[in-house]
């Protein structure tokens, strides 16, 4: 058990608040985390991330006990001494999918469209190659009915004719919930998740699993995929200071940025004072 004054379970977003730009994680925060389990907190990686990317998942939050990935629609559980248990996998089908796409295309225009169907090691995307696209990943180009075909574990779609938070807004107005879940990570593009499926359900899993409230949680997030696990935790919720307007409104405390290792400064700073 946590010792008075601390929370019973830390979970923090990977990229833009643990992992600063240049895509790594100091020593420091890797040390900090560690002291963090040692103080008897289990620690979460929160992230986007689908479970190809789980590796570097990994390496980026090695103290993590469990995983929420795939915006909470992938649950992995690494605290079993007999390998890592995955405790929930969500997938859109592509009916689904379809619907939605008609929807937002029928509102803002013709989307470049990439879905995420497979969660092998580094395993590529499909659909339309976007150059706007953030990282040297393998697109491999596919139709959109090929793309539709299967059911995907998240879809990514931008327009140049809308900024991201215009093409977010656009997407809550024509996309029921029960639907998909649709939402933004900073990436420039929407993703277009489960129905039901956030970082807020996906911790839910963790929390029941080891029977702590959301009242003893601490969150840490810089995006608004990070917001449903800032409504839903309430010890603290925490925002970089490099965070989107959006999340630091929903913010109880502003840390210093991803690239001053915010989280584990104020995560230090906490231990030392309990």
């Amino acid at each position: 058990m946590p010792r008075p004054g601390l929370p019973r379970l830390i979970a923090t977003d990977l990229d833009g608040t643990l992992v600063r730009s240049d895509n790594t994680v100091s020593a420091y925060t890797h040390q900090v985390l560690d002291r963090v389990r040692a103080a008897g907190i289990p620690v979460v990686g929160a992230t986007g991330r689908g479970p190809r990317l789980t590796e570097l998942t990994r390496n980026d939050i090695r103290a993590a006990d469990f995983l929420v990935m795939a915006g909470g629609g992938r649950v992995v559980d690494q605290s079993d001494p007999s390998g890592p248990v995955v405790l929930r996998d969500e997938r859109l089908s592509g009916e689904a999918l379809a619907k939605v796409l008609t929807a937002l295309e029928n509102e803002v225009g013709p989307l470049t469209v990439m879905v995420e169907a497979l969660d092998g090691h580094d395993a590529p995307l499909w659909g339309d190659f976007d150059p706007a696209w953030p990282y040297p990943e393998r697109v491999v180009p596919r139709t959109r009915d090929d793309c539709l075909a299967v059911d995907v574990i998240k879809a990514f779609a931008r327009t140049p004719d809308h900024d991201v938070d215009t093409l977010l807004a656009a997407a809550r107005r024509v996309v029921p919930p029960s639907l998909a879940t649709v939402t933004q990570a900073g990436l420039g593009f929407i993703e277009i998740c489960p129905p039901g499926t956030d970082k807020a359900s996906g911790l839910a899993v963790v929390a029941q699993v080891l029977g702590i409230d959301p009242a003893d949680v601490l969150v840490f997030g810089d995006m608004p995929n990070d917001l449903p696990m800032f409504e839903w935790a309430g010890w603290r919720r925490v925002a970089v200071s490099n965070a989107h307007p959006s999340v630091r409104a929903a913010a109880d405390e502003i840390a210093l940025s991803n690239d001053d290792d915010g989280v584990a400064v104020y995560l230090d700073r906490l231990l030392s004072a309990s």
